[in-house]
C-alpha cells in the first residue's frame, strides 16, 4: 500500500476502517525527517497491508495538537484505534521493522484488559 496523506478530514475514518495505522508525523523544513521518510516508505513496501500514513505538522496542526507532537518526525502506531507505541526520533529501518512486527503480534483484549485495570485505580484515587 502507499503512502497515505492524512488530514483531519480522512484521520478518523482511516483509524476506524484498519486494524493497524502507522503514522509519521512530520514537516517539509525538518532535516531529520527527510532523512527518515525513504526508511518509512521503504518499510511501508514491506507491510502492504498495513496503513502508513504521513501527516505535514504544517498543515495539519490540530491533528499534531491533539496528539501532543512536540518533536518531529514522531512515529506512532495505532491498533485497533488505540495508541500503541508513540516516540520522537530517527528511527532506523531494523528498528522499524521490529516494532512494526511487535506490533501485529500484539494481543489487544491484554492491552484493553491493561487499560481498564489503569483506568480502574485513577478512579480509587
Amino acid at each position: 500500500m502507499a503512502l497515505t496523506t492524512l488530514t483531519a478530514a480522512n484521520f478518523n475514518e482511516t483509524v476506524e476502517n484498519n486494524p493497524i495505522v502507522i503514522i509519521d508525523f512530520w514537516a517539509p523544513w525538518c532535516a531529520p525527517c527527510k532523512s527518515f521518510a525513504p526508511i518509512y516508505e521503504k518499510t511501508a513496501g514491506d507491510y502492504p497491508d498495513i496503513v502508513f500514513g504521513k501527516v505535514n505538522t504544517e498543515d495539519e496542526q490540530e491533528l499534531g495538537g491533539h496528539f501532543q507532537i512536540r518533536s518531529i518526525p514522531t512515529t506512532m502506531i495505532l491498533k485497533e484505534g488505540i495508541i500503541v507505541f508513540s516516540q520522537p526520533g530517527l528511527m532506523p529501518e531494523e528498528a522499524l521493522k521490529d516494532i512494526v512486527d511487535q506490533v501485529i503480534a500484539l494481543d489487544m483484549d491484554m492491552v484493553r484488559e491493561e487499560i481498564a485495570k489503569e483506568q480502574a485505580a485513577k478512579g480509587d484515587a
